[in-house]
Formats: C-alpha cells, sequence, structure tokens
C-alpha cells in the first residue's frame, strides 16, 4: 500500500501529462533522395534513361559492387512497366571511401549525386516504370539497417 501511495504521489508531482502533446512515429529517414524527371525517348529503339540520385550530405551509400560480401549493394529493383522491355541497369563505378581508424581499409562507395542508367526498348506513348532502390546508408560512425526507396520513371517514347 505504502509503495502504491509513493508511485501515485511521484505522478502528481510531475503534473497532469498532457496526451494530446505525444508525438506521432516519424517516418524512417531516407538518406537518398530520387525526383522523376519525365523524359523523352525514340520509340522501338534501345535508347537509356536516367535516373538520377543524391546522397543526403553527411552519409554515403555501397555502390553496385562493395569491396566486401558483407555490405549490401546500392541496386535498382523492380523496374517495370506496360510496353517497356527493360534491360539490365548500368551502375556507376564507386569511389574509395575509408574511416580515419582503419585508414588502409577501402570501401568502394556513392556519395553526393549518382546516376544509375536504365537501357529500354519502349512502344510510343507515355510510360511509368515503378521500382526501388535498396540500399545500405552509413556515416562515419554508424551503419543503418537497408532502406527502399520507391522510384517512379516517366518517360514518353515518340
Amino acid at each position: 500500500m505504502k509503495l502504491l501511495l509513493l508511485v501515485a504521489g511521484l505522478m502528481l508531482a510531475q503534473g497532469p501529462q498532457d496526451l494530446g502533446s505525444l508525438e506521432a512515429p516519424k517516418k524512417t529517414k531516407q538518406f537518398v533522395e530520387y525526383a522523376a524527371e519525365s523524359q523523352v525517348v525514340p520509340a522501338g529503339k534501345r535508347t537509356v534513361l536516367e535516373l538520377r540520385f543524391r546522397v543526403v550530405e553527411g552519409y554515403h551509400i555501397n555502390s553496385h559492387k562493395p569491396n566486401s560480401e558483407l555490405q549490401i549493394p546500392t541496386v535498382v529493383q523492380s523496374l517495370a512497366g506496360s510496353g517497356v522491355k527493360v534491360l539490365a541497369a548500368e551502375y556507376p563505378a564507386g569511389k574509395p571511401y575509408s574511416f580515419s581508424f582503419a585508414p588502409d581499409e577501402k570501401l568502394d562507395v556513392y556519395q553526393g549525386d549518382f546516376v544509375v542508367k536504365v537501357p529500354v526498348v519502349a512502344s510510343a506513348g507515355a510510360h511509368e516504370l515503378k521500382g526501388i532502390l535498396r540500399y545500405q546508408a552509413c556515416d562515419t560512425a554508424a551503419c543503418y539497417p537497408p532502406k527502399s526507396l520507391p522510384v517512379d520513371v516517366l518517360f514518353t517514347a515518340k
């Protein structure tokens, strides 16, 4: 009984709790930005769409071909749309990166802006490809769980 009174007294001493001030869960942070840019390509011919990404300043992500099998590669997945044949994506080369505590260990990463090229053959008309960019981001202190960023590619084949 004394314990119950002690707990009640502590709660009263803290003042009333404003339940309306509790914050809703925040969306998980994306470390990579993508904005769909409308592109025009020739109809019926192999052409290359450019998907432009930007890694948020202060972070890096593993390249498409990281130096270790323990690192999660960056990859565009599930790009699909009607009237479009999507070929294998072409990824840029990564840049060497090392931490101050391990200067001899070089990672292969993307920082800042990078472009993934996606060859397609499309029928005439407006098209939308939907997919995701799968990546893992790190900063100078830690790596974060892998993320999936929705990717919409809008283009017209003429």
